[in-house]
């Protein structure tokens, strides 16, 4: 690009034109329209969501005064077991990761704030002396294009902002059913856990007694050995459950942002009981409305059309400075001195030789583009995913109803049956065995049929509302990644 500097000196003037540019940035100010920061950092419609869709209360730590009273909630909550609603509610007012996505919001709102404002002007001043001569050049220059250009960029920041808001409701929800997935995990650990505690005393008691038995004579060593390998090898499947208690227990309490005295919550020892199962009507309607990740998708097609439109708009102008020019001159001539005051003003502009604008409007097409085709493709994807999810709630639901209605107590008469009939000797110890280790085997797959099922319905909701998984929030930020990449 060739820059062209149309420079004019005119007589003083009445009224300084750099007055006029201080008329131009207020015109432009009021076009722009007056947008201040909100008190809470844009959150009040975040909270409101929140709390119509999930019933649970969010909020912004910004000041030692509601961190003291977040801890406050804390401690209170920490005062009694943990439910799932509970731990849900810790989490959304505990977890910094959380927080982290309330400061993304403010940063988006200050972003917004600083589309909406004027360009500041930028002052200069120059001083040459060269022997008996002064010149002084004083120069106020604004950018004119970015003027006249302030409501179309004030008003797509507009829309950046609320997709930001979008997804900070997302994060929200993702943090809620994150939550709900740990705790039903680490309950579902311990009841297993507790099964197993209760299935390694039954074996002791029954590898001890075949001990004695075969002291007697009355028991052969394969039976001894059968009831030891049966003890050991529920010892091995209760270390590995306590494992597993540990570590769902820690997944939860990084969800529920605790450290410290805090991390001896307390945990029920089973599971909730089953609750009765939701019908659902048109839930791929019901997902495209409500899919938040969605609604910030389109926000940010929306953004990056108009983006779109300004690059369009301004394509033979990409730069248009305009400005106020002063100078004072004083010289001495023949022991005379003389001094001047030329003002006027100078505008510098682009010249689009080489580079007409094109390459900006093609690779704002190509992005816009871009991201209509990906959020067509997540449309897609969302409608699949609100009815696997169906269909995974469903169908978890009757596994575990099936369990608690038909298998276990079927296992019990089995177990009751099976120790009268080797009381009576008519069966040995190892068909007792046998259905000892069938029963535990089937009480486990019932506590993890049931934790699937509470697992099922926190996915089948987050696929209506939003908030699903990591990878599907990454897959609803590709919109915004094509549009930092065509800046």
């Amino acid at each position: 690009m060739m820059v062209l500097t149309i420079d004019s000196q005119a007589k003083p003037l009445p009224a300084p034109p750099w007055r006029r540019l201080v008329a131009i940035g207020a015109v432009a100010a009021t076009l722009g329209g007056c947008v201040t920061f909100t008190p809470d950092g844009g959150m009040s419609p975040v909270s409101a969501e929140v709390s119509a869709a999930i019933g649970k209360d969010t909020v912004k730590i910004a000041s030692s005064a509601e961190a003291s009273a977040v801890q406050s909630r804390v401690n209170a909550l920490l005062t009694k077991p943990l439910t799932a609603d509970g731990a849900v509610q810790l989490a959304l007012i505990n977890n910094r990761g959380l927080q982290a996505e309330y400061n993304a919001l403010g940063i988006s709102e200050a972003a917004f704030v600083e589309a909406s404002l004027p360009p500041n002007p930028v002052i200069g001043v120059e001083r040459l002396s060269t022997g008996g001569s002064l010149d002084i050049e004083r120069r106020v220059i604004a950018n004119i294009l970015a003027l006249l250009t302030l409501p179309a960029r004030s008003d797509i920041a507009r829309t950046q902002f609320e997709a930001a808001r979008q997804k900070a409701i997302e994060a929200t929800f993702r943090t809620a059913a994150e939550t709900r997935r740990a705790y039903y995990r680490a309950v579902a650990s311990r009841q297993t856990a507790s099964f197993l505690e209760q299935a390694r005393v039954s074996a002791d008691a029954a590898a001890d007694l075949t001990r004695k038995l075969g002291e007697t004579g009355a028991a052969k060593k394969l039976d001894q050995a059968r009831a030891s390998a049966f003890y050991a090898e529920v010892s091995n499947e209760l270390a590995q459950a306590r494992l597993r208690v540990g570590t769902d227990r820690e997944a939860l309490t990084r969800m529920l942002g605790l450290w410290g005295p805090d991390v001896d919550y307390r945990l029920p020892g089973q599971l909730p009981g089953m609750p009765r199962i939701q019908t659902a009507q048109q839930v791929e309607v019901d997902a495209i409305r409500k899919r938040v990740d969605l609604i910030a998708a389109r926000l940010e097609l929306d953004a990056m059309a108009k983006t779109l439109g300004l690059t369009e708009a301004t394509r033979f102008i990409s730069m248009l400075d305009g400005g106020w020019r002063g100078n004072y001159e004083r010289s001495t001539v023949d022991g005379v001195r003389e001094s001047s005051s030329p003002r006027g003003f100078e505008l510098e502009i682009q010249i689009p030789i080489f580079d007409g604008g094109e390459v900006n409007v093609r690779r704002s097409q190509e992005t816009y583009m871009q991201a209509v085709n990906r959020l067509m493709e997540k449309a897609v994807n969302v409608r699949s995913e609100a009815r696997a999810a169906y269909l995974t709630y469903r169908g978890s639901y009757d596994i575990a109803r099936q369990y608690q209605n038909s298998i276990l107590p079927l296992r019990r008469t089995i177990n009751e049956q099976a120790l009268l009939e080797y009381n009576g000797m008519l069966i040995d110890v190892f068909e007792l065995l046998t259905t000892a280790r069938e029963s535990i085997a089937t009480n486990v797959a019932a506590i993890a049929a049931k934790r699937d099922f509470f697992i099922a319905t926190v996915d089948f909701e987050t696929a209506i509302i939003g908030g699903g998984s990591s990878a599907g929030s990454a897959e609803g930020s590709v919109v915004t990644a094509a549009a930092e990449g065509g800046n």
